[in-house]
């Protein structure tokens, strides 16, 4: 096993380099910034690190960010924020996802500084190797891996589900087999192709978006059956809504507001691919950079607008919003119409949850192949699953990702749905994980840079507030997957317990055992990699196009 997978191999030297398996090296420098100097100098510790896959850089700034705005706007936003409307209350609820929006910034700006200045595949799986631990990369790049790769089943079932809301004789097996090979097959094609794809599914979705604020500007105002709205909703039946507790009081509006910041944070995740994509990105040192700023912004806005606007059209205590269906029925973009009495909406809200759906279903086979990937380029999985075609496309870890999408087929019995209930609970905090760890890795990188005195100044991205804004996403990131399953303890449900907590005893679980088995240790400032992956970008030369008028640099900005 150790063979296979070399998850931390060393070779000592003293005056002369002993090397283990000169096969997996590419370049060896004895320049003191390229391997760990002890503070003896007696000896230096050299990380044999494997070849690196041979991606293709053929995403360009239009694909990233709509990768990122893409991978974050989905059913999350779409049907989830009905829920979560009932939980905390128009006010609440707001506050909540506002919050978790300051969560996601201190996590896309750590990410930001690291992928543009080391843009590898795998990202953070990579960093967590390097800065960290590679018993914690292991364990996070695995447990994310399959978070995608579980939820490609489900996006497949919830395709069908979708479709038979305008049919219901149609057999959601039928979707499943067809949907599993178009999406398998469009991973098999050259990145720039998913790149086009989910810049147009993402396109809809965001047109969706913006369309139904103008529509909720419009009912507000009076355009519908109810007349002038405002802010009566805020007042009746209030801003915040009580949950759990008997009582009405305070508590009970805090652990509704609590509630509905753990759904944020589900309903934010995704918006860390555009880290995972940075390997396979146009001049990532200008393309990332303006991905994060300019992603951030405009899902905070989509996300904290849309929010706001569902709360002033629709009270949390509507009874509608706690259908628990997967099609347009329990969406509150749909509420809110038939409210006003619009009935044209329902369908429409339907064929947009739909592209929501697929493009998270393409997304999911991309993003687990690349993370498998980023493991094999750590030593971390099995080297056959990092082969790439002429193309530059892993087809094996492609394969290997898209064949858990299967598992949707056990939706299709009853006691089959209760199995993969159960497989898509291990993946159930494995986002929040990766956040944590990535502020934890931006933590460590800061100091592997201060050791060897190099000035942030040097990076091609430059975060405001750091470290302390990495600091602030690891305490409270950490808090929330702590506490996200409280409702178990309300009372106590040793199901809900296990159903909440599992992720989190696998990842531990995954981090000791990989730590008792290979006997890692945790990285050093001083040995950290901060070479492996930069060296190949800073040698290549890309060339711009400068803007030569006002429509080229408005289309440039957008």
């Amino acid at each position: 096993m150790a063979s296979i997978f070399a998850p931390f191999s060393t070779a000592r030297f003293l005056g002369s380099i002993l090397v283990t398996d000169p096969q997996t090296i590419q370049s060896v420098s004895l320049d003191e910034k390229d391997v760990g100097m002890h503070p003896d100098n007696s000896h230096v510790d050299l990380q044999v690190v494997p070849e690196q896959p041979k991606l293709q850089r053929k995403l360009k700034s239009r694909h990233l960010q709509m990768i990122a705005m893409g991978g974050a706007v989905g059913t999350g936003l779409f049907i989830g924020s009905g829920g979560a409307l009932a939980k905390a209350g128009p006010l609440g609820c707001l506050i909540a996802y506002m919050f978790v929006g300051t969560l996601v910034y201190s996590v896309m700006v750590s990410l930001g500084e690291m992928a543009t200045y080391i843009p590898v595949p795998g990202a953070f799986t990579a960093y967590a190797n390097r800065f960290v631990d590679p018993s914690l990369s292991c364990a996070m790049g695995w447990i994310y891996w399959f978070s995608w790769a579980i939820t490609f089943g489900l996006e497949l079932s919830a395709a069908g589900i979708i479709i038979q809301y305008w049919n219901q004789d149609l057999n959601i097996a039928i979707f499943i087999a067809v949907f599993w090979v178009i999406f398998t097959s469009l991973n098999l094609l050259p990145v720039s192709f998913y790149g086009e794809i989910e810049f147009w599914f993402a396109g809809i979705k965001i047109i969706t978006i913006v369309g139904f604020m103008i529509f909720a500007i419009c009912i507000d105002v009076g355009a519908g059956k109810q007349g002038y709205l405002g802010f009566h909703n805020w007042d009746h039946p209030g801003p915040f809504a009580p949950y759990l507790l008997d009582s009405g009081g305070a508590t009970a509006k805090f652990v509704g507001f609590w509630a509905v910041l753990i759904q944020a944070a589900f309903s934010y995740q995704g918006t860390e691919l555009v880290g995972i994509a940075a390997g396979e990105t146009d001049n990532p040192r200008k393309t990332v950079p303006a991905a994060i700023r300019k992603t951030f912004y405009r899902i905070i806005f989509l996300f904290c607008l849309t929010i706001f606007f569902i709360g002033l059209l629709v009270p949390y205590d509507n009874p509608d919003l706690l259908n628990t269906a997967s099609d347009a029925s329990a969406s509150p973009f749909v509420i809110a119409a038939n409210l006003a009495g619009i009935k044209v909406l329902p369908g429409l809200i339907n064929a947009v949850l739909l592209t929501a759906v697929l493009s998270a279903a393409n997304s999911n086979v991309y993003s687990g192949s690349r993370i498998i990937v980023g493991l094999c380029a750590e030593g971390l999985a099995p080297q056959i699953l990092a082969k790439t075609s002429k193309g530059g496309v892993p087809y094996n870890a492609v394969a290997f990702t898209s064949a858990f999408g299967l598992l949707g087929f056990l939706n299709l019995s009853a006691g089959g749905t209760n199995a993969f209930n159960w497989l898509l609970n291990i993946s159930g905090v494995a986002g929040l994980i990766s956040w944590a760890c990535i502020n934890l890795c931006h933590i460590s990188f800061m100091r592997a840079l201060s050791v060897r005195n190099l000035s942030r100044s040097i990076l091609p991205y430059i975060a405001p507030l750091q470290p302390w804004l990495a600091y602030y996403g690891l305490f409270f990131n950490v808090l929330i997957i702590l506490t996200q399953g409280f409702t178990a303890f309300i009372p106590w449900d040793t199901t809900g317990f296990f159903v909440a907590y599992v992720s989190l005893i696998l990842f531990v679980v995954s981090f000791l055992g990989h730590k008792v088995v290979f006997r890692t240790k945790m990285i050093r400032p001083e040995e950290a990699d901060l070479d492996t992956g930069r060296r190949e970008v800073d040698e290549i030369i890309y060339e711009e196009r400068v803007p030569r008028n006002a429509w080229e640099k408005l289309r440039s900005w957008m």
